[in-house]
């Protein structure tokens, strides 16, 4: 996301509620890349759910520090909230974004508990190039498995705001040096490493994003569902790329019930993991237009 746009909204939202409890800077790995923040709410309810989010920007940009905004807002709706930083583009390429994003998760588990919150109900919710990272943790199960996790039994359900699932042909040279040469890419693509045994989805889109197709989504979904995995995709009116995102900003949730949405999924998710049933709602129909692959961020 913008910085500038971030940035704006950290003004707009300067104090932190009584109601949530920051700590910052915490190590989950070397270097400065390797920290992350937790939000808690002050008073945590029972078997509180813990939540990992996954920032964008294209794989080349990003830092927690922009991300309060989404800390502060999930937190107030019970969750538990950890927003790592991570190593992108030109320090790294693919797939060690992917190992860093694994690392920090595994950390997360293995120490929910010690911030009130439950490590059986842990979740992924990711934006953009965050979302795509999310959602293949929980189809591509090497990279937790390098971390000593399942997706299956560790990770209670995902949330995917604006994410590129399926997004080839790669043409913005930045990415195809990032992703690496064009007979490996299938391997990078989280829709091709569907089977059915990823845990439950819910992806979102807007029908103004020109950033990410929002056909990765229904696509995405609608793979899931063929396979006999659990997933729902809602594509949101009048929402463009970053729109999706500050609606979790107080300033701007009238714009769509965002927050609730995401809230209800992680509030509502089971805590055991094979336990879910497919009780969200299912795919809308696609906007009439062609959709393109489009470009993440």
């Amino acid at each position: 996301m913008n910085p500038l746009v971030s940035l704006g909204i950290a003004i707009l939202e300067l104090s932190t509620p009584g109601t949530v409890q920051v700590r910052h800077d915490l190590a989950y790995g070397p270097g400065d890349k390797g920290r992350f923040d937790v939000y808690a709410p002050k008073t945590l309810p029972a078997h509180a759910p813990v939540a990992v989010f996954l920032y964008g920007g294209s794989w080349q940009s990003g830092a927690k520090s922009l991300y309060r905004f989404v800390g502060v807002a999930l937190a107030s709706r019970g969750v538990v909230t950890i927003i790592p930083d991570y190593r992108v583009y030109p320090e790294v390429r693919y797939p060690a974004f992917l190992q860093d994003n694994a690392k920090a998760v595994a950390f997360a588990r293995r120490h929910a508990a010690d911030w009130g919150a439950d490590p059986g109900r842990l979740f992924l919710i990711g934006h953009s190039a965050g979302a795509y990272n999310a959602v293949m943790l929980a189809t591509d199960p090497r990279w937790l498995k390098a971390e000593g996790l399942d997706s299956r039994r560790d990770i209670a359900g995902v949330y995917g705001l604006a994410g590129p699932y399926d997004f080839l042909p790669l043409r913005d040279p930045v990415l195809k040096t990032i992703f690496g040469p064009d007979d490996q890419l299938g391997d990078t693509q989280p829709i091709n490493h569907v089977d059915g045994s990823a845990p439950p989805m819910r992806l979102v889109a807007g029908d103004r994003d020109t950033t990410v197709d929002p056909g990765n989504s229904l696509r995405m979904t609608a793979a899931v569902k063929a396979k006999g995995g659990v997933a729902s995709a809602q594509i949101y009116p009048g929402l463009g790329h970053v729109g999706l995102l500050t609606t979790l900003a107080g300033l701007f949730r009238g714009n769509a019930p965002v927050l609730e949405d995401v809230a209800g999924f992680v509030n509502g998710g089971p805590r055991d993991p094979a336990q879910v049933q497919a009780a969200t709602p299912g795919v809308l129909a696609p906007p009439s237009r062609p959709l393109s692959a489009g470009t993440p961020a």
